[in-house]
């Protein structure tokens, strides 16, 4: 797996796969950091671990098309395989998830599909969650469509809201699954253990992979 990660901002998830890679937990190379802003903190961390950044900035295209072209052309010249949106702040162009469709992934701060949507990203998630009254909410790892937040899901974890809870309070625990959460996911795919049939995703378990429908009983 030759990763790509993008980030609009601080990058703790990024960090989170760059020490899950480090520590022989995700097999896989991190091929660059693309960001949409120069000032991502995401940025920073690439540059400490010698890690290949871009800033594409959508503004700077005619069109959602063309931005799309700029990021498969970084993309390609990084010889990327799997794209993990860890806190990207703006909407992947479609000629950009046909390319990576099944091999494209974002980590959303509650149980989708509740709490999802356009708009619905960091403390504003917390903070609907909280005033709604839900007793959990979570992390959720999911794959990428033409849709916010919408593309089947693969590893959820619950995280309860507790009734004194504040919107940082809350986002501190959520973000502590997150870390967890999301090399954990990449792993699965690295090891070729996700297999998705329409909205559905199966996961084999180590030792007992997915027959193929040619295979003997």
């Amino acid at each position: 797996m030759r990763l790509a990660v993008f980030a609009s901002g601080e990058g703790t998830n990024f960090q989170a796969i760059l020490d899950a890679v480090g520590g022989d937990r995700l097999p896989a190379e991190v091929a660059c950091c693309i960001s949409n802003t120069k000032d991502a903190g995401a940025l920073n961390r690439a540059d400490q671990h010698d890690v290949p950044t871009e800033v594409i900035p959508p503004a700077s295209f005619e069109s959602p098309e063309a931005f799309g072209h700029a990021l498969l052309d970084g993309l390609a010249a990084h010889d990327v395989t799997f794209v993990a949106l860890a806190g990207y702040m703006q909407k992947i162009p479609p000629n950009v998830v046909d390319a990576y469709r099944g091999s494209m992934t974002n980590i959303h701060p509650a149980l989708l599909p509740a709490f999802g949507g356009q708009g619905m990203y960091g403390m504003h998630v917390h903070r609907a969650v909280i005033d709604y009254g839900v007793h959990w909410t979570g992390a959720t790892v999911h794959l990428v469509d033409e849709e916010y937040d919408h593309g089947p899901i693969v590893l959820q974890e619950p995280v309860p809201v507790y009734a004194d809870d504040t919107p940082e309070a809350l986002a501190d625990r959520v973000r502590e699954v997150e870390h967890r959460l999301y090399p954990e996911a990449l792993r699965l795919f690295a090891a070729g253990r996700v297999h998705q049939d329409d909205r559905c995703i199966r996961i084999d378990a180590p030792d007992h992979p997915r027959r193929s429908p040619t295979d003997s009983e």
